[in-house]
């Protein structure tokens, strides 16, 4: 670093903190002075607080009372790349700085001193006798060249109970040591033999590694069908920034999937990568976060928040089902994860590769436009063909009074069992009923918190509501008339299409995934493998099942309501029935045997019906799009939704009129304010919502002109204001 970026002892420093403050603090640098993005600990009143040393100090206090900087934490300084992005990225999304640092430094246990772990070693002594237990162990310390491992590692490796383990180091084989916990990730190698690729395949990873060498910036839509082998070809140009010496971060919309996916990078490259999501223990992620700013982890596989670590030197970001809902943040910090990969790319001189068989109309469109380099592999990989799809039309249908499978479902479903292949029957509802009525006096049982539906979840004896989490048990009487024996549950969720399987196949092993009936990630990502090794005959799940798991066994899929998703007023309705029907349907037929995907239909003459069973995609972007663009609507329009919220909905909404009549910077640029209205959920854990949306042409200065509009308000009481820009969902 050049001696302008660090900071003599005494000499006043520009602090960013954690904490809600709207400026940067003065602080004197410590004994032995700090750099520029040094992560310090200062004195704030009586706390202590982490912060970053964001600048030369602004000289506006009086230096006689400026206190010093506590300590300088043991990890790399932040990167001004890093600080460059933390800003526009707060710019563009209207989000203090406080917060974005806040996301930059989630690591536990980031100010305290390295902690220590056992590891073993081979020992002096020998065993008094060898068993084959044993003789395994002794076996993988030798075959590692003598490397240290914690006693679980070695147990697992060498296929032993621990008491083994424990044995041999009692007996002086194996000599316990002290370690630090945060140590270096393995060697990954690229020069290790990747899969035979196809031409298609060869010819779009040459692309892309030849994008990563050339050191620039640049977005490269990667559009597959289903089973093309889209990631095969993203790994080399993994392999070409590990070649480069540079990191490379990929994104992947469920912590469900990334265990199938370790196990294919492991394949690779010869060892696992760093992992970071919620699923990661505490330990894990605070080495992930210090091993990445040293450049000791070259591969992190990550959930959306993994953008914010602190890469030295990042060269790559794959964003994995670019069209995901889950990489859109929706609390605190509101960001969309593949936009901002684009953002931090651009700061770092970065390639990014957007991923989906059904890209989002947004990254279609920047192709289209040719922002981004668009790549298209057309073939399923091997043998696998694209399965052939059908509607089943439900006005002509069998069905019985609460009964949802049809009969031509059925007939399929049972073919598969007797050919030992797996179903899936997919319904993007969790829980047994949407809805719980009195059919003595039709009342609905809601929610005391909010305004939304209880949800009866049979497996766990309860109504929960999916807004607030509250639940309570399912009543014998009704709340509202007091008469007994007259609640019926109403529709189908997941629990109940599982009950109606159980009844129609009895013998059937059935498994159900959804996020709810799984206690922890580590849970769920154990069932996914156990039925990809085909320990399940029918396979019931939510929108989860369509985040591109690999079941080879897996032939028929069965779409229970394919017309839920195209009511309601969203902008994106058609789009996401789309995307979601097509990957659903994606998981038919990914080995030798031939898919074949149903979909129960009321409307099949539905323009987005047509369009998925048709598969001709480019009509349907097309069709999309000429509608988009005409309503001036993203990507072809700006919008920005303001959410305001209270306990006294009077309050709300004099806040919410009050902004509308002075909405003299919106005017300024041209931008339309619809609003306020109740939000479609209206209420939740108690507090009232209130929506205004701001619609802008495609250049308007959107977030300037809402900046200027937002900052005369002074909120009193309870009241929240919070600005969602680009907003993905319009509850």
């Amino acid at each position: 670093m050049s001696g302008q970026e660090f900071f003599q002892a005494g000499e006043r420093v520009g602090v960013q903190t954690t904490q809600p403050l709207d400026r940067l603090l003065d602080y004197r640098a410590p004994e032995g002075g700090c750099f520029l993005g040094a992560y310090v600990e200062v004195p704030l009143g009586p706390r202590k607080v982490l912060g970053v040393v964001w600048g030369p100090g602004a000289g506006d206090f009086d230096s006689a009372k400026l206190r010093s900087v506590i300590r300088v934490l043991d990890v790399a300084p932040m990167r001004t790349e890093m600080r460059q992005f933390l800003g526009k990225a707060a710019d563009y999304t209207l989000t203090p700085m406080p917060a974005m640092l806040r996301l930059a430094t989630r690591a536990p246990g980031l100010s305290d001193p390295p902690s220590m772990r056992k590891i073993l070693r081979r020992g002096e002594g020998t065993p008094d006798r060898m068993t084959d237990a044993r003789r395994r162990v002794l076996e993988v310390l030798e075959q590692y060249g003598g490397l240290a491992f914690t006693p679980r590692e070695l147990a697992d490796m060498a296929d032993v109970t621990p008491s083994v383990v424990k044995g041999l180091v009692k007996q002086g084989a194996l000599r316990e040591e002290e370690a630090p916990r945060d140590t270096p990730y393995p060697h990954l190698d690229p020069e290790l033999p990747s899969k035979q690729l196809t031409e298609d395949q060869a010819r779009a990873a040459a692309a892309l590694a030849e994008g990563v060498r050339s050191g620039r910036y640049g977005t490269t839509l990667l559009k597959g069908v289903t089973g093309s082998g889209k990631t095969e070809v993203y790994l080399e140009a993994v392999a070409a920034a590990l070649r480069a010496g540079r990191q490379a971060l990929v994104l992947l919309p469920e912590i469900a999937l990334t265990a199938e996916f370790l196990t294919r990078v492991e394949a690779r490259f010869g060892a696992k990568p760093a992992e970071w999501h919620s699923g990661a223990t505490m330990t894990e992620r605070r080495r992930v976060w210090k091993m990445v700013g040293q450049g000791a982890a070259q591969l992190v596989i990550g959930a959306r928040s993994a953008l914010f670590l602190p890469f030295r030197d990042l060269g790559l970001i794959i964003v994995d089902e670019e069209h995901d809902t889950s990489y859109k943040q929706e609390d605190g910090v509101l960001y969309n994860a593949r936009d901002m990969a684009v953002l931090r790319a651009a700061m770092c001189s970065a390639q990014v590769v957007l991923a989906s068989a059904t890209p989002s109309l947004e990254t279609w469109a920047n192709a289209e436009a040719g922002k981004y380099q668009r790549l298209d592999l057309t073939s399923r990989f091997g043998a696998s063909v694209l399965p052939e799809m059908r509607a089943v039309d439900m006005r002509s249908e069998d069905l019985l009074p609460s009964t949802w499978i049809s009969p031509t479902l059925k007939q399929a479903m049972k073919l598969r069992l007797e050919r030992g292949e797996q179903s899936l029957l997919f319904l993007n509802r969790r829980g047994f009923a949407p809805v719980t009525i009195c059919r003595a006096c039709g009342a609905q049982v809601a929610c005391d918190h909010c305004d939304a539906r209880m949800v009866e979840h049979r497996f766990m004896k309860r109504l929960m509501c999916h807004q607030c989490g509250e639940t309570k048990p399912v009543p014998e009487v009704c709340p509202s008339c007091e008469v007994e024996g007259k609640m019926a549950p109403v529709g189908p969720g997941i629990e109940r299409l599982a009950e109606e399987a159980t009844s129609l196949f009895p013998e059937a092993r059935i498994a159900v995934l959804s996020s709810d009936l799984f206690g922890s990630a580590r849970a769920l990502k154990t069932r996914i493998e156990e039925i990809a090794k085909g320990e399940a005959d029918i396979i019931l799940g939510t929108q989860l099942v369509a985040k591109g798991h690999n079941f080879p066994m897996l032939t028929l899929v069965g779409v229970i309501d394919a017309d839920l998703g195209l009511q309601g007023s969203d902008l994106r309705a058609a789009e996401r029935t789309f995307q979601l029907m097509r990957q659903v349907a994606g998981r038919a037929g990914r080995a030798e045997r031939p898919g074949e995907a149903l979909m129960q239909t009321f409307q099949p003459e539905h323009p987005v019906i047509r369009a998925i069973l048709s598969g001709d995609e480019e009509s349907f972007w097309k069709a999309e799009a000429a509608e988009r663009q005409a309503a001036g609507v993203p990507p072809y329009g700006r919008m920005a939704g303001i959410i305001l919220s209270g306990s006294d909905l009077a309050a709300v909404f004099d806040l919410g009129n009050a902004m509308a009549r002075n909405d003299g910077p919106l005017r300024q640029i041209g931008a339309q304010l619809f609003g306020p209205a109740p939000a479609p959920i209206a209420r939740v854990r108690g507090r009232h919502r209130v929506r205004l949306l701001v619609k802008a042409a495609k250049g308007a200065p959107l977030q300037e002109a809402i900046a200027r509009w937002t900052a005369p308000l002074r909120l009193k009481g309870d009241l929240r204001l919070s600005i969602d820009i680009d907003p993905q969902s319009f509850f």
